[in-house]
């Protein structure tokens, strides 16, 4: 049996442990690479934490621009490139017998942008900052469409977040099947440690006859 002591230790160093994966020849025709996506040249080697590559950091972070951003004209575009990952890791989880478990920890402070008529955090920008998962970090390293679609979102909402708030979105990878992968995610002002909100949510993997 294993020790549990050795399961929660981190993998240091982990990318001489586990580099980049390339996806198998089964998958490659519906692969969503991020290594094909546009580098926004974000340095992240000094401004983020974890025990994963800089090249995994800087992919994460390519692939959360090209999807969860885009261009100026795209839904949220401001609120996003306010967005800044301040940890990205990789531990085994005691709890799944070692497997491999992904965490991301991204920051913002709440602008105008993201106000709703109360001047409150709005329950649709909660969903687009919740959607940022973890699972492109995990597939990165096992090799497997980390990116997905977005199929189900639940949601819950703890308590406002005013102007100013500075949010702290941790949101960790729970399951990575062959089509089917999952995680959580919890905001909390990381000023006063209030939870604002919470959230699970599950991606597929398209197929190719449905792109």
């Amino acid at each position: 049996m294993s020790n549990p002591k050795e399961l929660s230790a981190p993998l240091q160093p982990f990318a001489e442990i586990h580099p980049i994966a390339r996806p198998n020849s089964s998958s490659a025709a519906v692969w969503v690479d991020p290594a094909s996506l546009p580098d926004y040249g974000d340095d992240l080697t000094s401004t983020t934490a974890g025990n994963v590559s800089d090249d995994i950091k800087r992919l994460t972070n390519n692939t959360f621009l090209a999807y969860g951003v885009g261009g100026e004209d795209a839904f949220g575009f401001t609120t996003g490139r306010a967005v800044k990952f301040v940890d990205i890791r990789v531990d085994r989880s005691v709890e799944q017998h070692g497997r491999l478990q992904a965490t991301t920890i991204a920051e913002v402070l709440v602008n105008r942008n993201m106000l709703n008529g109360a001047g409150m955090l709005h329950g649709a920008c909660v969903a687009y900052l919740i959607d940022n998962t973890p699972l492109v970090v995990l597939g990165l390293v096992q090799g497997t469409n980390g990116v997905g679609v977005t199929q189900s979102m639940n949601l819950m909402f703890h308590s406002p977040a005013s102007i100013g708030t500075h949010l702290r979105i941790i949101s960790t990878s729970i399951t990575m099947g062959g089509r089917i992968m999952s995680a959580k995610c919890e905001i909390v002002s990381k000023d006063t440690g209030r939870m604002v909100a919470s959230g699970w949510l599950s991606k597929m993997q398209p197929t190719a006859n449905k792109l």
